[in-house]
């Protein structure tokens, strides 16, 4: 599987996984940056698959990459928190 699909698939598991977190000011606060990320990353990923320069390829995969390690972060929260298992993960 090619990383774009894998990127795409990776926003739809965590946009699944906030159906999943409770509906409080925390987790509506963990909810709006994680659904951002994710779908950024991916976003960002397939923006850079038609990048018109070099310079433009790494700026957009250098912000896949930072969105991509923020949704670990948010993930990481959820589980420290408490809100979600870390089988759910």
């Amino acid at each position: 599987m090619e990383l774009r699909d894998r990127m795409k698939r990776f926003a739809v598991r965590v946009f699944n996984l906030i159906d999943h977190i409770p509906d409080t000011p925390k987790g509506r606060v963990i909810q709006h940056q994680l659904a951002g990320v994710a779908s950024s990353a991916a976003a960002n990923y397939r923006a850079a698959q038609r990048s018109r320069s070099r310079a433009e390829f790494i700026s957009k995969l250098s912000t896949t990459l930072e969105e991509t390690d923020e949704s670990a972060f948010w993930i990481d929260m959820l589980v420290d928190t408490g809100m979600i298992s870390p089988a759910a993960r």
